[in-house]
C-alpha cells in the first residue's frame, strides 16, 4: 500500500485551470481518470488526511503510485478527454456501466447501394441508421413485417441478393409485394433509396405527414374510380397505424427525448433509459454498475450520459434529455451534447405533467432492474460460498458462518419502538424463522439500550430451550438459574417453517409435536445494524448470559464499515467483496422487516378506538354506532337510552359502551398547523 504523500505534487506545481488527471499504480497502469474545473483544488482533495477520505477514495489513493494531468482550454474539452481516456485505459476505480443484455436494434444500412433493413446487435457501424434499442428481436420483426407492405425495402442478406440477381428471379417477398425487388431491376437504386429514406423518416417519428399523404392519395384514387388502388392505399394506412400502435403515445406534444433514471444503494447502481421519439417510446435499455468510486446520483447521471452519447452524433442525440439529477457542471455537459447533436440540447429535471409521470415509470424500471440483478447475484451458490468465506476471513472466524442473525431497531421519534431479527442460512433468507420484538423494558428513544434488551431476550430464550430439553452444559452459562424468557410478538406470518439441517445434531431441534423450536438454534455470526455503540451493547448482553461462542459484528450504513467488539478501527471490506454484499443484504432485510412491523403497529394504534375495549362488541355493531351518532365524541355524550335506539344494541351492551367511553380519556385534539384550527373527531377514535 503506497503512501499518497510519497507522490504528492509540490505546492504550486499543479495549475489552477481546467483539465483531466490520471492516477497510475506502481506498474504504470491507469487506475482512475477524473476531470476538474480547477486541477489544483480537485487534486488537493486527494492528498488530505487519509482518515478524512471516503473508503473508496482512500483505497484508490493508496493503490496509486503517481498522478499526472493534462490542461485543457474549457470544461467541455475536459469532459471529452475524460470520456476518451476512460474508454482507452478502462480504469479499475472508475464507474463503468455494463449492459444487462445485448439489446437488438432495427438498422437500415444506408452505406450500401441498396439499403437493407435488418436486426443488428453489438457495436454500431458508420453509415448505418439505428432505431431502438428494443427489448426483444421479435418486436422488431413484427414492426418490420407491418411496414414492408408500405415501404418494400430489401431485407435479404448479400448472398441471397446476389443469387437472385444472377438467376433473375426475386425471393418470396418480392412475389408477395413486401420487397421492391431491386435485385432484378424492378426499381432503380434511386427509387429504392427513396423507399429506405421514407422508412427511416417514419421510424424517426414523422408519421402524421406520411399517413395524411396516403389518405389524400386514397381519396383521390377513389374519386377517379381506381378502386383497387384506393383499397391498397387503405390497407397501407391500416398497416402503418397498427405499426404505430406497437408503441403507445406517452407524451402528447410529440416530443423527442431520452429519459434517464437511476436506482442505487451503497454498492451498486442501475440505470434505465427510455428513448421517446414523436411522443412514443421507441426503445428501452438498462445498465448496472458497481460503485467503485465515491460518486453520487449526479456523478452517475454524468457517467451515463457519457456512455450513452459518447459515440453518437446527429439525431441519435435527442433535443431533450430528462434526468433525475443534474451533473456537477450541467452547462458544460449541455454544450458537449449540443456539439454531438449539432444543435441545442435541453438537459433538465422534469418538474410536472406527463414528463414527470413518465420519469416515475422509468424510475420504477430502474428499481426493478437493480432488484433483479441482486436476486440473480444472490442465487448463485458459488458466489454465496465465496461471500461466507470472505466474511470468515475478514472477521477472523474459524469456519464460515452458515447461520447469520441480524437485528435492527425501528421507531418513529421514540414511539412504537420495535426490533427485528432476520435469519440467513447458507447465504439465503429463512423467512420462516424471522422474529419481531416490542421494546418493553423502558420508554423513549435509545437504540443502544433497545439493542441490549433484544439480544438479551433472544438468547435467554435460547438458553431456556437448552435447559428445558436437557441440552444444558455445565459452564459459565449454567452457574445460576435461567430467567424466564420475555414474550416475543411472534414469528413473521410467512407460513409453515421449512426444515433446516442441524449441523450438531443432524436434524433441526423440534418440539414434541414436530414443530421447530423457536430460538433453539444459535447463529455462528450475530450482526447488528449500527456501529461501535450497538456492537458493544450486543456483546455485553451475550457476556452477561455467559455466551462466548457467537461472533458479533455491526455494519454501519454511512460508510459500510464493519465494526467488531473492542476494536477502535473498523474492518473495511473491499467494495467489490461478495462478503460485504451479503452483509449489506442481511442488514437491509432486517431494516425492511423492522420498519414494516413498526409501521403496522403505528397504523393499528392510530386506528384504535375506545369501543375496542367493549367485550362482545363486534365490528358490525361498532360501525352501526358510529354511523348512527356520527362520531365517538357524540356517542360519548349520548345517554344509555339513546344508545339503545341503535339496531342490535341491547341495554347491557349500551351500559358497557357508556362505561368504556367514560373510562377512556378523550384524545388530545389534533391541530392544523397551517391554520391553528382544532380538528374534531369524526370516526371511530381517529382524527382527521
Amino acid at each position: 500500500m503506497a503512501d499518497p504523500s510519497s507522490y504528492r505534487p509540490k505546492p504550486g506545481q499543479i495549475p489552477d485551470s481546467p483539465g483531466v488527471y490520471k492516477f497510475r499504480d506502481e506498474h504504470r497502469r491507469v487506475i482512475y481518470v477524473g476531470k476538474a474545473k480547477s486541477l489544483r483544488q480537485r487534486l488537493a482533495n486527494y492528498f488530505q488526511d487519509l482518515s478524512g477520505l471516503h473508503p473508496r477514495t482512500r483505497t484508490m489513493v493508496t493503490t496509486a503510485a503517481s498522478v499526472e494531468w493534462t490542461v485543457v482550454s474549457t470544461e467541455v474539452e475536459a469532459l471529452q478527454l475524460e470520456y476518451s481516456w476512460i474508454k482507452e485505459f478502462d480504469p479499475r476505480f472508475n464507474v463503468k456501466y455494463r449492459d444487462d443484455k445485448s439489446y437488438p436494434y432495427l438498422a437500415v444500412t444506408l452505406n450500401e447501394e441498396f439499403p437493407r433493413v435488418q436486426v443488428m446487435r453489438g457495436a454500431k457501424k458508420k453509415g448505418v441508421r439505428y432505431f431502438g434499442p428494443y427489448g426483444h428481436a421479435w418486436a422488431i420483426r413484427e414492426t418490420v413485417d407491418l411496414m414492408l407492405r408500405v415501404f418494400p425495402v430489401r431485407t435479404c442478406s448479400a448472398g441471397v441478393f446476389k443469387n437472385a440477381a444472377r438467376s433473375g428471379r426475386p425471393c418470396l417477398l418480392g412475389y408477395i409485394g413486401k420487397c421492391s425487388a431491386p435485385c432484378v431491376g424492378r426499381v432503380t437504386p434511386e427509387e429504392h433509396r427513396e423507399l429506405a429514406d421514407d422508412f427511416c423518416d417514419f421510424m424517426a417519428g414523422r408519421t402524421g405527414t406520411y399517413i395524411r399523404r396516403l389518405e389524400k392519395d386514397m381519396t383521390a384514387a377513389a374519386e377517379e374510380m381506381e378502386y383497387e388502388r384506393a383499397a391498397r392505399l387503405r390497407d397501407d394506412v391500416e398497416a402503418l397505424r397498427r405499426a404505430m400502435e406497437k408503441s403507445a403515445v406517452v407524451l402528447a406534444d410529440a416530443t423527442d427525448a431520452d429519459l434517464i433514471a437511476v436506482a442505487e444503494d451503497e454498492l451498486e447502481a442501475a440505470v434505465q433509459i427510455f428513448h421517446v421519439r414523436g411522443g412514443r417510446v421507441r426503445g428501452q435499455r438498462g445498465w448496472v454498475t458497481d460503485k467503485v468510486e465515491n460518486v453520487d446520483t449526479s456523478g452517475l447521471v454524468e457517467h451515463a450520459l457519457q456512455q450513452l452519447y459518447g459515440e453518437e452524433t446527429g439525431d441519435s442525440v435527442p433535443k431533450e434529455v430528462l434526468v433525475p439529477a443534474l451533473p456537477e457542471d450541467p452547462e458544460a455537459v449541455s454544450q458537449w451534447l449540443a456539439g454531438r447533436r449539432g444543435s441545442q440540447v435541453s438537459l433538465r429535471i422534469p418538474q410536472r405533467g406527463d414528463k414527470k409521470d413518465l420519469m416515475a415509470t422509468v424510475q420504477r424500471n430502474a428499481q426493478q432492474a437493480l432488484g433483479l440483478h441482486k436476486t440473480k447475484r444472490a442465487s448463485d451458490l458459488t458466489t454465496r460460498s465465496r461471500a461466507l468465506e470472505e466474511i470468515a476471513e475478514a472477521l477472523g472466524l474459524d469456519t464460515a458462518p452458515l447461520r447469520i442473525e441480524c437485528f435492527d431497531i425501528s421507531h418513529l421519534q421514540g414511539d412504537d419502538v420495535v426490533a427485528s431479527m432476520v435469519v440467513f442460512e447458507d447465504g439465503l433468507a429463512r423467512k420462516g424463522e424471522y422474529r419481531r420484538f416490542q421494546i418493553k423494558g423502558f420508554e423513549g428513544q435509545d437504540d443502544v439500550r433497545s439493542m441490549h434488551e433484544v439480544i438479551s431476550r433472544r438468547f435467554r430464550r435460547y438458553l431456556h430451550e437448552k435447559e428445558r430439553t436437557g441440552e444444558w452444559e455445565e459452564g459459565p452459562a449454567a452457574t445460576g438459574p435461567v430467567p424466564p424468557a420475555p414474550a416475543v410478538d411472534g414469528p413473521a406470518p410467512t407460513g409453515p417453517v421449512p426444515a433446516v439441517p442441524d449441523q450438531d445434531a443432524g436434524a433441526e431441534p423440534r418440539e414434541d409435536d414436530g414443530r421447530p423450536k423457536r430460538f433453539a438454534y444459535p447463529p455462528q455470526l450475530l450482526v447488528v445494524d449500527g456501529g461501535q455503540p450497538q456492537v458493544a451493547a450486543a456483546k455485553r448482553a451475550l457476556d452477561e448470559l455467559g455466551i462466548d461462542d457467537i461472533a458479533v459484528c455491526g455494519l454501519a450504513k454511512r460508510l459500510e464499515e464493519v465494526w467488531l467488539p473492542d476494536d477502535d478501527d473498523p474492518v473495511v471490506l473491499p467494495r467489490s467483496s461478495e462478503g460485504l454484499y451479503l452483509l449489506q443484504r442481511v442488514r437491509d432485510e432486517a431494516h425492511r422487516f423492522a420498519i414494516t412491523y413498526q409501521r403496522a403497529k403505528r397504523a393499528k394504534r392510530i386506528r384504535a378506538s375506545p369501543l375496542d375495549a367493549v367485550a362482545g362488541l363486534g365490528e358490525t355493531r361498532k360501525q352501526a354506532l358510529i354511523k348512527h351518532f356520527g362520531s365517538v365524541k357524540k356517542l360519548r355524550q349520548a345517554t344509555i337510552d339513546e344508545i339503545c335506539e341503535v339496531p342490535g344494541i341491547g341495554r347491557r351492551t349500551a351500559e358497557s359502551v357508556a362505561v368504556a367511553l367514560a373510562a377512556a380519556a378523550p384524545a388530545t385534539p389534533a391541530v392544523n398547523t397551517a391554520t391553528g384550527e382544532i380538528i374534531e373527531e369524526d370516526d371511530g377514535g381517529s382524527t382527521t
